[in-house]
């Protein structure tokens, strides 16, 4: 370490990509810090992100199933008017203790590799300085090297600012207050998509609004289609083509949000979920001091060594835009760590996993079919339906399918899409034969638990060979 820096890596947050750039600094034998401005480590994604959306989602979930029997003949069974009667409370609980767990996890990993934990809100002094702030309380650190991972936070409505209980931002969701009868989600990317399903299950009457004609148009169509398909079922409308003008208030009692519509419609609601993305949260960190321009959704510009403009300055995550994912965060975190340092860890995987935690869930890694069309690859795919894998029979889901996509000439894997069941689970058998270059003969030589979703693999990669042997 530079004898005149407090710090070989400091790291302003402590979400996924903040945790492991200090842990993998610290691994390296250098002495790392994060600041985190929370009252817990973890950051955005522990506090009101990734960790609870989904473990609301798997308390939906359960109740969902109790709710259509599938449990068995003892389970309770709930129908709507008792399931939007629920204490939130019974929801948010599990959340609350899953969190809990997960920030004493972080901070003894943190403790564990030696990286100091620094409290408070950080802002740039200048390219090596930052000043943290803690109540009436101020300190100066300073590093050799600086990775910017404050995450992000949702935009705001139109009209009427968010309150937590009329009109929700999907931060407000884990101080929930009341399940809605009516609620119109505005947003219909991963988060709107995910928090419509949810909502859906627990028998609210959810109306969809966004301004494209397809959703998630980086899926594979068939894939968007059965997930639609399946919230439909569960009562969700959707308004596609549709675009917010304003919200308002009713005065009266109880009051109910008004969603006006550019094309002149109106929707009455108990509850507007407002969900049109998200924006980095770099407008108090004071970058005009190190000469750093954040675009116009604060989203900081990167090189494939996640540098900024200012050399020894990285920025991971969220805050650099796309793919924003818990999973890659992590990755991307550990990398700018290892390149600040000299080390080349290798660039970063080409095809990377999503996973889309609805009810139902949705995952995908490679390129979905339009997409191999364009580029005029020549494919096939194979299906396997749950509906006719036991297992799918079982968990009582038989809507979920696995497509895998086939080249034509050599018979490489391509691509793999999912819907249904343990979907976010299910991609990794097929993550790891793409990674390593294997195709069709790995899964026709394979053999799977019985019974398994996994064995979707085999049916799919017979399916997709019967298709071959028809066209040669």
């Amino acid at each position: 370490m530079t004898a005149d820096y407090d710090f070989d890596l400091l790291c302003i947050g402590s979400g996924p990509a903040g945790q492991r750039a200090a842990i993998q600094a610290a691994k390296l034998g250098k002495r790392a810090a994060v600041v985190e401005k929370r009252p817990s480590m973890g950051g955005v994604c522990l506090d009101m992100g990734t960790i609870p959306s989904k473990t609301f989602r798997e308390a939906v979930w359960s109740l969902s199933q109790c709710a259509g029997g599938l449990t068995g003949a003892s389970a309770p069974r709930l129908d709507g008017e008792n399931m939007r009667r629920l204490p939130v409370e019974a929801l948010l609980h599990r959340m609350q203790t899953v969190g809990r767990r997960e920030s004493q996890v972080i901070e003894q990993q943190l403790f564990r590799n030696e990286v100091h934990m620094i409290r408070g809100e950080a802002s740039f002094v200048d390219s090596h300085t930052v000043l943290v702030s803690v109540g009436e309380g101020r300190r100066t650190v300073t590093a050799e090297n600086i990775v910017i991972a404050v995450g992000t936070y949702p935009a705001s409505p139109p009209g009427v600012p968010a309150d937590g209980d009329l009109i929700l931002t999907s931060d407000d969701l884990v101080r929930l207050q009341r399940l809605p009868k009516k609620l119109v989600v505005v947003g219909g990317g991963i988060i709107g998509i995910e928090y419509a399903s949810m909502f859906a299950a627990l028998h609210s009457q959810v109306i969809l609004v966004d301004k494209r004609d397809r959703l998630l148009e980086f899926l594979d169509r068939e894939s968007v289609d059965e997930l639609m398909q399946q919230m439909r079922r569960q009562r969700v409308t959707f308004r596609l083509g549709e675009a917010v003008e304003r919200l308002d208030v009713t005065t009266g009692n109880p009051r109910q949000a008004v969603v006006h519509l550019e094309s002149g419609k109106m929707i009455v609601a108990d509850q507007v979920l407002f969900s049109v993305g998200r924006l980095g949260a770099t407008s108090r960190l004071n970058l005009d001091a190190v000469g750093l321009k954040p675009d116009d959704r604060g989203r900081l510009t990167v090189d494939r060594q996640f540098r900024t403009e200012v050399p020894h300055i990285f920025a991971v995550g969220d805050v650099i835009g796309y793919p924003s994912l818990a999973s890659t965060s992590f990755l991307q975190g550990r990398l700018a760590a290892s390149y600040a340092f000299g080390v080349d860890p290798g660039p970063m995987i080409e095809h990377l996993p999503i996973g889309i935690y609805a009810i139902p869930e949705v995952s995908a890694i490679g390129p979905p079919e339009h997409e191999l069309t364009r580029k005029k690859v020549p494919y096939e795919t194979g299906i396997a339906r749950y509906g006719e894998i036991a297992r799918g029979q079982i968990l009582g889901d038989d809507s979920g399918f696995l497509k895998l996509l086939f080249h034509r000439e050599d018979q490489r894997l391509l691509g793999i899409h999912v819907v249904g069941a343990g979907a976010t689970e299910l991609i990794h058998i097929g993550q790891a034969v793409l990674e390593l270059g294997g195709g069709l003969q790995y899964f026709l030589r394979s053999v799977f638990n019985y019974p398994t979703l996994a064995e979707c693999y085999k049916v799919a990669a017979l399916n997709a060979f019967n298709k071959l042997v028809v066209c040669r």
